[in-house]
């Protein structure tokens, strides 16, 4: 072996004892698994603005639907008809309520989800052997943004952290999902939870 051999050799010896870096998962096989989720219940963990951490259940009906429900106090998160409601324990006399097109979860609940859309995704990285995407609405970036955390074979959404308008930051930790169910529309109805509260 010659001196230059014996030189190289523990450059490749590191390089075979090192684990091969995960590679990212394409925007492209993000899109199609989100389109791919029709129904969706699932038991989260939410790390609120200020580090508290609820744990509750969330509800998804792609496209354009979602109920969070909050245990150990009334608080109810529901998407549906192109609305957000916000219910909490004070909320007898309704519900404070937006666009649904003005949050970045909207990204994750739309009809096509296309992450290759110009403008769409700012950040695309791989971090513990997880893929993390950021994104936002191209259109209107002062909505706020969503990163999303999606793990390999088969790609699946772990968790995502939508940063608001205002720059406050939630993050929900996604359990095991339960795919394909059955949930009633009535899980979705801001009116029938208004009522419900009256």
């Amino acid at each position: 072996m010659n001196l230059r051999s014996l030189a190289l050799a523990p450059a490749f010896a590191l390089a075979f004892a090192l684990p091969a870096a995960a590679e990212k998962i394409p925007l492209n096989e993000i899109s199609r698994y989100l389109n791919s989720l029709k129904t969706v219940v699932a038991d989260f963990s939410q790390v609120n603005a200020d580090g508290s951490v609820t744990p509750g259940k969330v509800y998804i009906q792609r496209p354009g639907r979602v109920r969070f429900e909050y245990k150990g106090d009334q608080t109810l998160v529901l998407a549906s008809g192109g609305q957000v409601a916000v219910f909490d324990k004070k909320s007898n006399s309704g519900a404070q309520q937006y666009p649904l097109s003005k949050t970045p979860l909207n990204i994750i609940l739309a009809d096509n989800v296309n992450l290759g859309r110009n403008g769409m995704v700012t950040g695309h990285s791989e971090k513990k052997n997880s893929t993390i995407v950021k994104a936002h609405d191209p259109a209107h970036p002062e909505y706020g943004n969503i990163q999303m955390v999606f793990t390999a074979n088969p790609t699946e959404l772990r968790q995502w952290v939508v940063t608001d308008d205002k720059g406050k930051r939630t993050t929900v930790i996604l359990g095991d999902m339960q795919k394909g169910v059955g949930i009633p529309a009535s899980k979705f109805s801001i009116n029938n939870e208004v009522a419900r509260r009256k």
